[in-house]
């Protein structure tokens, strides 16, 4: 339990306490939104192939699902201030050192380590807004967060798109570096909260072991499905059923443990586990479209990064301008539900219609179809968070505010592994499919010919605004199929995601910040207590025979003699 003071924080002091912690999140999303764009560019650069595409971007969701409980059990336990300086640090420094790179694996390994970074980024910011918050009030600041997270997903791709035209895509790694700086300094200064926990330090190691390898199983075995080795095979046995034993396990052992990374008992609330169910299908709408639109604008419509990131902003735009405005109209009227159902059917609607994607689709109807499915985005994930933390207890708020991110994370990295894994397979299949005609648009090339084959034959990704447009057309086509193919998936997920908003109980939002229901329930607690003790007075005097309310004690006094006190 924290001993926050209960003492409603001003509205300036609200502000300069989150000026440190917009600040961190901005490093966060800058240092991710910067290389959107590039990553195109950077894979090919290192010799990578498409499996190395995937790979460097859900290495980085993959650490960040699985640290993002952990993160959020942490923040239980211990000074969350510390602990976001903490992440904040790992983040900043991984990501720096991701730019020196010489191949994708070494590229993959800092990303890696960047995730564990931002799971504590994204776990812990959530957690400390309740903290200084109340669910009810939290629009009335969203506009803030709308502010930070329009400058860094609008400008991220625009710088990150033109320091590699222009300078070099390392460049794109170091940039959020003294951002991280002012951050750190301006949390330490401005950030004020609670750094007691009376609950005794207990962390469930075992379970953050079985939880890391049944993910981590499971996601290696979606990439290499189908490419690598059969999807029914030796490996897939041993993988799936690695994943499964790993994760009956998890479950166990969360069952037994005294402080598990993620109390089960969450799951006994309908709210919790109905929006569990809902973030899984927002996180593969979320990752899964801007990671492959990205491949899309660069390998369907041969757009340079900086132009990629131009083409890309309808989606972003639909992300902010709902959120803002949502958040807004929360707080206004206290309302909620309307908006997660009209959000979970524009989210179905922008999934349908990405999957109809051409190569030369009219670029106004690829806006509308972005800016639907980020619409869809902005109104149901931060509404999700908000809804859990409203009925969570306060010593389980870091849990439960980490519990939907995880599983948001979790699907995103699924997600984006399934779709990569789709894109593979169908690009395969209709490079081979179509190989008479490629090889006659490259005939039409003349001395480039053999340049040609030996870039589409070296198993890298394509730089396709630099190939001859004979075969530029065509691989483009190839490549705009196959991703329309891959966001297929996200139609059926999107579908479960509005079945269970619809069931979400109606609760209307509290607006006691964590700190102020923890004073509350403990003052509770303190007067259930003083009931339970006069109740036993009470029947002490029925079984002694005295009077009710007039119970003898005899204590002695100071002189060594008796006195009688009497209630």
């Amino acid at each position: 339990m924290t001993t926050d003071s209960p003492t409603r924080m001003t509205h300036r002091q609200v502000l300069e306490a989150l000026t440190g912690l917009l600040l961190g999140m901005f490093v966060s999303m800058i240092a991710a939104t910067v290389v959107s764009t590039s990553m195109p560019v950077i894979v090919h650069d290192l010799g990578g192939d498409q499996a190395a595409y995937t790979w460097v971007i859900t290495s980085t969701l993959l650490t960040t699902a699985i640290s993002t409980p952990i993160w959020g059990k942490l923040a239980d336990l211990f000074n969350r201030k510390l602990l976001i300086q903490i992440a904040l640090i790992i983040f900043v420094l991984a990501t720096a050192a991701a730019g020196f790179a010489q191949d994708t694996g070494v590229l993959i390994a800092f990303r890696v380590v960047q995730g564990l970074g931002a799971g504590g980024l994204a776990a812990l910011s959530q957690v400390i807004m309740a903290d200084i918050i109340s669910p009810r009030e939290r629009g009335r600041y969203m506009g803030l967060f709308g502010a930070v997270m329009a400058v860094a997903t609008v400008g991220g791709p625009l710088l990150g798109g033109w320091i590699t035209d222009a300078i070099n895509w390392r460049w794109n790694f170091f940039v959020a570096l003294p951002f991280a700086i002012a951050a750190l300094i301006i949390l330490q200064k401005t950030l004020h909260v609670s750094t007691e926990r009376t609950r005794k330090v207990s962390i469930d190691y075992v379970g953050i072991v079985l939880l890391s390898a049944s993910v981590s199983l499971l996601l290696i075995w979606i990439t290499n499905a189908g490419s690598t080795f059969d999807w029914w095979s030796t490996e897939t046995v041993l993988m799936a059923g690695g994943a499964l034993v790993a994760a009956i396990a998890f479950i166990i052992v969360e069952l037994k443990v005294r402080e598990p990374l993620i109390p089960l008992s969450l799951f006994r609330g309908r709210t919790f586990s109905l929006s569990v169910l809902a973030s899984i299908s927002i996180g593969v709408a979320m990752f899964g479209t801007s990671v492959y639109l990205a491949q899309y604008m660069q390998l369907s419509r041969g757009a340079s990064p900086t132009e990629a990131g131009l083409m890309t902003l309808p989606m972003m735009a639909g992300l902010l301008i709902s959120s803002m405005l949502v958040g807004q109209l929360v707080t206004r009227y206290g309302k909620w539900k309307g908006y997660l159902v009209l959000g979970s059917v524009l989210l179905i609607a922008g999934s349908a219609l990405l999957s109809t994607l051409h190569y030369d689709t009219d670029f106004v109807l690829v806006s509308i179809y972005m800016f639907l499915t980020g619409a869809g985005v902005g109104m149901t994930m931060q509404n999700l968070v908000l809804i859990v933390q409203n009925v969570a207890k306060p010593s389980e708020m870091g849990v439960a505010s980490s519990g939907i991110t995880f599983f948001r994370s979790l699907g995103g990295t699924i997600g984006v592994s399934v779709m990569g894994a789709m894109l593979a397979s169908r690009i395969t299949e209709l490079f081979t499919a179509g190989k008479d005609e490629l090889m006659a648009a490259i005939a039409k090339t003349g001395d480039k010919a053999a340049e040609v084959t030996a870039q589409l034959n070296s198993g890298t990704l394509p730089e396709v605004r630099l190939l001859p447009d004979p075969v530029r057309s065509l691989v483009e086509d190839f490549y705009a199929q196959a991703i329309s193919h891959a966001f297929l998936v996200g139609i059926p997920l999107a579908v479960i995601s509005l079945i269970a908003i619809l069931f979400l109980p109606n609760r209307p939002l509290t607006t006691m910040t964590t700190s102020e229901r923890a004073s509350a329930d403990a003052a509770k607690d303190g007067h259930a207590l003083e009931e339970a003790a006069e109740v036993a007075i009470a029947d002490a005097e029925a079984l002694s025979g005295a009077p009710t309310g007039a119970v003898s004690v005899v204590s002695h006094d100071s002189r060594g003699g008796a006195s009688d006190v009497r209630r």
